[in-house]
């Protein structure tokens, strides 16, 4: 499957529209070399919509360079991220029903529209010959529900140009008579009223207060990230991993007012097989940089510590692969959803609240230093996390003062981590090369390393326990 970033600017133009001439916007020069396309395309979606009303467009087309499956989803800053198959079977490929499993979950795809376009596409380059960008005039015919609609647009899609040709080239569509299209896409406006009807009501983040707001937030984030933690992609896997954290965390933190019935529980289990696939990424980045940085000499024990690890990133990538397919974790989908899209949590004085939680935290710390013992420092760490997240969702509300204490127990969480990674590290270095000395002389100093950082601990609570930063609390 290839994967690419799309941007482009779509203008709504009069039937009488003449492309003008935009030789000297920006960096153009030269506007010659147009293409005609004829371009039939069917797309793809649940009986609700739900692709479309999550930002999702989904097509097989052909005619044009680019036939076959495309799936459009929101990317970063203003471009959308397109995935592109071969193919004109009748079936959505099992692939891009992947990246989008958990927004339909066990809903059937089927087509919902027909769009049929005449496209005359010309190439806007430099004084080079370089390709900026790429203007479209298109014709379209939709076909939809019974109905038929036609209408022109434009569309401007980058290249190879900075972001600034499209406002340029925009500035010049303007002053023709273009317009800023009506929808977000060509199926969009196709299907504009079946859309309506299918859009549920929306509520502010005040209506339904921080909790339920910072749970629906969590829930946005485990579904977003999901089609990239399918391809075992560490960035998403960890934020993944972070979201289902912090919601099971406030399933915990507000246990008494949130009915549970075992989504906590699930979380757990989702957590856990994201950090079979996480943790031996952390482990060896840090393993890694350890033995570069003994020498040279320590490169067969580099060439261990990867293969033992790959391994388990590999095995830990094809259960969570697995898992993101099942029942079980679809079944945990729809659960969290009836939960968080319900009635908003009727929940005590979230302020309040995050004050036990801190308190129970810094007692729970205080005891595991002075007993120094492993396992109670982890829990420690546990405990800090609760308590942070449940400072978080007061962001919003109370901005610098929950921030200001955010950051602290950021701080002293990551000491905390620090400290628990060199136990997790040395044990791999003792599991791999109990009898070797470049392996014990990177034990000993990752027994340093954790020796460090518990050291930094008592000032990281200390900071975070200030009375400025309390202020809140």
């Amino acid at each position: 499957m290839e994967i690419a970033t799309e941007t482009e600017r779509k203008y709504d133009v009069p039937e009488t529209f003449e492309l003008p001439d935009l030789v000297g916007a920006g960096d153009i020069a030269g506007v010659d070399g147009a293409e005609i396309h004829d371009l039939d395309a069917t797309y793809f979606d649940t009986e609700d919509l739900i692709l479309m009303r999550n930002r999702r467009t989904l097509r097989r087309r052909s005619g044009g360079n680019d036939a076959g499956w495309h799936l459009k989803t929101p990317g970063d800053g203003a471009g959308r991220t397109e995935h592109r198959l071969p193919g004109d079977s009748d079936e959505v490929p099992a692939e891009l029903v992947g990246v989008v499993r958990s927004i339909v979950r066990r809903r059937p795809l089927g087509p919902v529209a027909r769009l049929r376009t005449h496209r005359v596409e010309t190439p806007l380059r430099d004084s080079g010959g370089r390709t900026l960008a790429l203007i479209a005039q298109d014709q379209v015919r939709a076909e939809s529900d019974g109905t038929e609609q036609a209408w022109q647009e434009i569309e401007v899609e980058l290249v190879a140009g900075d972001p600034a040709v499209l406002d340029a080239v925009e500035g010049v569509l303007f002053a023709a008579g273009a317009r800023p299209a009506e929808g977000p896409s060509k199926v969009a406006r196709a299907l504009a009223g079946r859309l309506a009807a299918h859009q549920p009501a929306t509520t502010t983040k005040a209506e339904v207060g921080p909790v339920s707001a910072y749970a629906r937030e969590q829930r946005d984030a485990i579904i977003g990230y999901d089609p990239a933690a399918r391809r075992g992609e560490p960035r998403a896997v960890h934020q993944m991993r972070v979201a289902t954290r912090r919601l099971r965390s406030t399933l915990k933190t507000y246990k008494r007012s949130i009915p549970d019935t075992g989504i906590r529980d699930e979380l757990r289990w989702l957590a856990g097989v994201l950090g079979a696939v996480r943790d031996p990424q952390v482990l060896e980045e840090k393993l890694l940089a350890l033995v570069q940085e003994a020498g040279p000499e320590f490169a067969p024990a580099a060439d261990r510590v990867r293969t033992h690890l790959e391994d388990q990133i590999e095995t830990g990538r094809a259960e969570l692969a697995g898992a993101l397919e099942s029942d079980r974790y679809l079944d945990l989908l729809d659960r969290i959803d009836e939960l968080v899209d319900g009635d908003p949590f009727r929940t005590p004085d979230p302020v309040n609240r995050a004050r036990k939680v801190l308190a129970k935290a810094d007692k729970r710390l205080d005891a595991a230093l002075a007993s120094g013992v492993e396992e109670e420092i982890h829990e420690s760490r546990k405990g800090f996390k609760q308590a942070r997240y449940a400072v978080e969702l007061l962001v919003p509300e109370h901005g610098k003062d929950a921030k200001r204490l955010v950051k602290r127990l950021t701080a002293l969480q990551d000491g905390l981590g620090s400290y628990q990674d060199s136990n997790v590290a040395r044990s791999v270095l003792r599991e791999l090369g109990g009898d070797s000395f470049h392996f014990g002389v990177l034990y000993g100093r990752q027994e340093q390393v954790g020796r460090e950082a518990l050291a930094e601990v008592p000032g990281l609570a200390k900071a975070a326990r200030r009375r400025r930063v309390r202020r809140l609390f």
